[in-house]
């Protein structure tokens, strides 16, 4: 049986009791920042950055566009909310000295079965803390380091200062300065020179609480002629409203994920978003490729309300490439917000994007995408495809791109579609003994396989689950 075949609403839904919760502070305040960084023992170059941030942060606006933020209150996120497991005792190597109540959330959702099984590494974050992080003997043994970002603060100083908030700046916007303040441990991974790591690592970020906020840094750093292969995870829990207060639990996740592919390298990230209903999903995700490297991204996002992401490859060296590959899926009161940014910086670089959602039950899905192409980046192709899927009448689907070419000599294509399910496909289906709902599961999965099988297979059938429970009771 695959690892994840049996994933149900009910596991991702289910909250553990969260008494941390009831000690943390609400808000944010410049006394807060300060005790971050004070009970992670901070050096003085990050504070002065994590101050700077938050002064940014307080002058910077919402953004005017995208997902309506306006219910969005800043003042009731619980912006820190350690576990108190241990002062100094960081991250466990051994999933037995996990606390159990968290250790059965991670075997629910089937992190240590595939860590066994197909993963040379696993990082686990919940709330504001890793409490899982392990590294196979072999791959530690070739130079690479994959370590909680705390640990890579504290023993790594001089590599992290000079990558740390230089892909995503924290003036990028209100959410990257915000995350610049409060950011809290998150994934740290660097691969040496020349290092090809034949299996994937992954990380796995879950949220408890209610009115949570997860600002999780992932900082991946892949040598020359190095290759690698990331997956991260995420999920929170479902809250029911408060007595008299409808609508009354919010959740934030601001992450940032920063990628350094230096020349002839490559690198696949891989992620597969599923935040609840509660959750404002406001992600920032870079990478940065020099000469004949590589980035792919594969994407799969669903679950939150809310969602604003777009990761960003900055083509920087000649012979780049990048392709981005993602879903999104936008159900009842869900607004997904999503595409790519793409920017040639150099001559005979190359990109791809394709991206594909499904609309339904009222829910609106936006491909919003940038392609920039410089005066000095000659001889560069591109390629953009945006392809939605309307279920029925109520849901929307809208592409806005944003094409900028500066100079002539470039092959540049997009491409969008919409179409609706046919009937006579689900017919056609049904009088071979389908029943509608199967149909129209098989006809979604169809659409999506494209993206879906570039994942590894376990990892598909986590896709397909998911995309299985987000069709559930489609009809009518």
């Amino acid at each position: 049986m695959a690892i994840f075949s049996e994933l149900s609403r009910a596991i991702f839904d289910t909250a553990n009791p969260a008494p941390y919760a009831e000690l943390a502070v609400k808000g944010l305040s410049e006394e807060l920042v300060r005790r971050i960084s004070a009970e992670k023992n901070e050096p003085g170059w990050m504070l002065r950055h994590r101050l700077e941030s938050l002064k940014i942060f307080r002058e910077t606006p919402l953004p005017a566009w995208g997902a309506d933020l306006s219910g969005l209150d800043l003042d009731d996120i619980i912006y820190y909310a350690p576990l108190s497991l241990g002062a100094g005792s960081g991250p466990a190597s051994d999933w037995n000295d996990v606390p159990p109540e968290i250790r059965k959330v991670y075997e629910r959702l089937g992190i240590p079965a595939a860590e066994q099984k197909i993963l040379a590494g696993v990082g686990a974050q919940y709330e504001s803390e890793i409490i899982y992080h392990n590294l196979k003997k072999e791959w530690g043994s070739h130079g690479v380091i994959f370590l909680d970002m705390d640990d890579a603060v504290r023993l790594h100083p001089d590599i992290v200062r000079r990558h740390f908030m230089k892909c995503v700046p924290n003036t990028d916007h209100k959410f990257a300065a915000l995350h610049g303040a409060v950011w809290s441990d998150g994934t740290f991974l660097y691969v040496p020179k020349g290092v090809s790591v034949a299996e994937p690592l992954q990380a796995y970020f879950r949220m408890n609480a209610r009115n949570m906020g997860q600002f999780e840094h992932t900082l991946i750093i892949v040598e020359d002629d190095a290759e690698v292969h990331y997956i991260e995870g995420c999920s929170a829990p479902k809250y029911p409203p408060l007595a008299g207060l409808a609508g009354s639990s919010q959740s934030l996740h601001a992450g940032c994920v920063e990628i350094f592919v230096k020349p002839g390298a490559k690198c696949r990230y891989s992620s597969v978003e599923n935040w609840s209903r509660d959750t404002y999903n406001l992600n920032t995700k870079r990478a940065i490729i020099e000469k004949d490297a590589t980035m792919e991204w594969i994407g799969g996002n669903m679950g939150s309300g809310a969602t604003m992401l777009y990761p960003c490859s900055v083509l920087a060296g000649e012979g780049a490439r990048c392709d981005h590959m993602a879903i999104a899926f936008a159900n009842a009161g869900q607004w997904q917000d999503t595409g790519a940014k793409v920017i040639h910086l150099a001559p005979h670089t190359s990109s791809k994007v394709v991206n594909k959602s499904v609309s339904m039950n009222g829910g609106t899905a936006v491909y919003r995408g940038l392609l920039k192409v410089e005066p000095h980046a000659h001889d560069c192709t591109s390629s953009v495809e945006c392809d939605a899927l309307l279920l029925d009448e109520m849901s929307r689907a809208n592409t806005i791109p944003d094409i900028q070419i500066r100079n002539s000599d470039v092959t540049i294509a997009h491409e969008a579609t919409v179409g609706k399910l046919s009937d006579a496909d689900i017919f056609y289906l049904a009088s071979r003994g389908i029943t509608e709902d199967h149909a129209r599961a098989m006809i979604v999965n169809g659409f999506m396989e494209p993206i879906v099988r570039l994942l590894p297979l376990e990892y598909a059938v986590e896709m397909n689950r998911l995309i299985e429970l987000e069709m559930e009771g489609s009809v009518g």
